[in-house]
């Protein structure tokens, strides 16, 4: 059964860091593209950054370039999503997401209509 267990949200400073992990179990995500969304209150759910399985190509939501890194560690079969320089408008409800396919643009890997394997969730709220 595959599953996705998203964990590291948490309450930090405007300016401060986080570090959520995304922990994969039934499947290897160095043979799934991994991706990163997350839903605001009232807001669509949108996508934040991924990885592209095979070649390992990143991508990155323009609001959060510079400031989100994304990384992954086969070993211990989690992604993990760096988020620096936090913003209030970084609040909000972030997801990981795997799939099979091999993404070869931005505008498929960080669509969430592309993912078949989603995770529960964990809160991260930006606030002072």
């Amino acid at each position: 059964q595959l599953q996705l267990v998203e964990s590291g949200g948490g309450l930090v400073q405007p300016g401060g860091s986080l570090r959520l992990s995304c922990t994969a179990s039934g499947f290897s995500v160095d043979y799934y593209s991994i991706g990163w969304f997350r839903q605001a209150p009232g807001k669509e759910r949108e996508g934040v950054s991924c990885k592209s399985r095979s070649d390992g190509s990143t991508y990155y939501a323009d609001s959060v370039k510079g400031r989100f890194t994304i990384s992954r560690d086969n070993a211990k079969n989690t992604v993990y999503l760096q988020m620096n320089s936090l913003k209030p408008e970084d609040t909000a409800v972030y997801y990981c997401a795997a799939d099979p396919k091999f993404f070869r643009a931005s505008s498929y890997c960080l669509s969430d209509t592309a993912y078949h394997y989603w995770g529960q969730g964990t809160q991260v709220t930006v606030s002072s």
